[in-house]
């Protein structure tokens, strides 16, 4: 049995109007939230408006004027050398027989350090000494030859005038004496030679014997007894003396973009790891030409000369150096962070010398126009201007609850 045809028309229209109203309550509570989260965003942001825009109690932070000394400096790492330093080699090959110098050693010059053994070499000697005699006795039988053929030449030629003898005869007299006189002029020559070769010979065996060239303290030693020393295409090296332990100094690698403000005499200080505490203090002795280039980087090498007396330095510590390179003693100072310190809504300031630091006056910063001079990066110089020695310039500000920014962003320059 088939529904009437006007019962489905009125259900389709029932079931249309309730879907039409499932969308306008879907459509109604969407909208609600959306107005409950903008109010809730609005109460946000008023809030964080009156945070931030509410009236804080703010004290300020100043530091006085003073008096005093301002140096610029470069900065650079060396290491400590002595002034001057000996190497002691050897000019012969052979076996070290014995040592008389160590580390630390002192010595004076001419002083024995080492021996090589010398009987290589004292055997040569001997064999020149035995070739020289028979040279010079080569030399007293040809003499004697000479002599002989120079007075047969005289009594041969006394015959030939007299028509005793012929002139050939004559001649082999005169052709014997000067064969004898070049042979005497040729025992002479090897008996120099021999002579020189003796000499040599005696050099060499001199030479096993190693002595100090100089007075000073032996730093290095590169030998034991019973090593052999090889001579043959470099002359080694045995020792290593420092002259003068008293006096030293630091090899600085100063930079290209700095070098050009360091002069000879410049007065320089620096530290070493074994005594963090203790400054050294010296002058610039040279500011050498030479680049040294490591990966690219450019470096000159500044000589700084330091006393030594007490013995503390010692050869090859790494030293952290400061070259003053500009001074200025006694004059009104301020310092950095006061330069860089402006109140919140202040005018940027000006660029150049001429600038301006900030004075409290009745409780409220008030700005003081300076002209400034040499800075060293942590007080700058006033040349000219509206403050005075025993005032106190802002450096920094404190609200309650926490510190400003513009503290923060003087401590690092911002």
């Amino acid at each position: 049995m088939s529904t009437p045809p006007d019962l489905s028309g009125s259900a389709r229209r029932r079931e249309g109007a309730r879907r039409r109203r499932v969308r306008a309550d879907g459509f109604a509570r969407t909208r609600w939230l959306a107005a409950l989260a903008t109010l809730a965003l609005l109460g946000v942001a008023v809030a964080g408006w009156w945070v931030t825009h509410r009236s804080v109690p703010v004290s300020y932070i100043t530091a006085p004027v003073t008096r005093g000394i301002v140096a610029r400096t470069v900065t650079a790492t060396g290491t400590v050398n002595p002034v001057l330093t000996v190497i002691v080699g050897s000019y012969v090959s052979g076996v070290i027989q014995s040592q008389y110098c160590d580390y630390n050693t002192k010595v004076k010059k001419g002083q024995l350090c080492a021996k090589i053994d010398p009987r290589p070499y004292q055997t040569i000697v001997d064999e020149n000494a035995a070739q020289l005699g028979t040279a010079r006795a080569q030399l007293v039988k040809d003499q004697a030859n000479f002599d002989y053929a120079r007075n047969n030449y005289t009594r041969q030629s006394g015959l030939l005038g007299r028509g005793a003898v012929s002139q050939d005869t004559a001649d082999q007299a005169r052709n014997a004496l000067d064969q004898a006189a070049a042979q005497v002029q040729l025992d002479k020559a090897s008996v120099q030679e021999r002579k020189a070769s003796l000499e040599a010979a005696r050099v060499n065996l001199d030479y096993t014997n190693i002595v100090s060239p100089v007075d000073g303290t032996v730093v290095s030693r590169n030998i034991t007894i019973g090593q052999t020393v090889a001579a043959s295409f470099q002359t080694p090296t045995l020792f290593l003396i420092a002259t003068d332990l008293t006096r030293m100094q630091v090899d600085a690698n100063v930079s290209e973009s700095d070098i050009g403000a360091v002069r000879d005499g410049d007065k320089a200080s620096f530290t070493v790891e074994a005594y963090s505490g203790h400054p050294f203090q010296g002058r610039v002795v040279q500011v050498r030409q030479a680049p040294q280039s490591v990966q690219n980087v450019v470096t000159y090498d500044v000589v700084v000369g330091v006393d030594n007396k007490a013995l503390l330095l010692k050869p090859g510590m790494t030293a952290t150096v400061g070259i003053v390179t500009a001074e200025r003693d006694g004059v009104l100072r301020v310092p950095d962070q006061a330069l860089r310190f402006s109140p919140a809504g202040a005018a940027a300031r000006a660029e150049g010398r001429q600038t301006r630091v900030w004075v409290l006056r009745d409780g409220r910063p008030a700005p003081a126009t300076i002209k400034t001079g040499l800075d060293d990066d942590t007080y700058t110089e006033v040349v000219a201007g509206e403050i005075k020695a025993g005032d106190r310039v802002i450096v920094g500000e404190n609200r309650a609850g926490a510190a400003a920014q513009a503290g923060a962003s003087m401590r690092f320059g911002l």
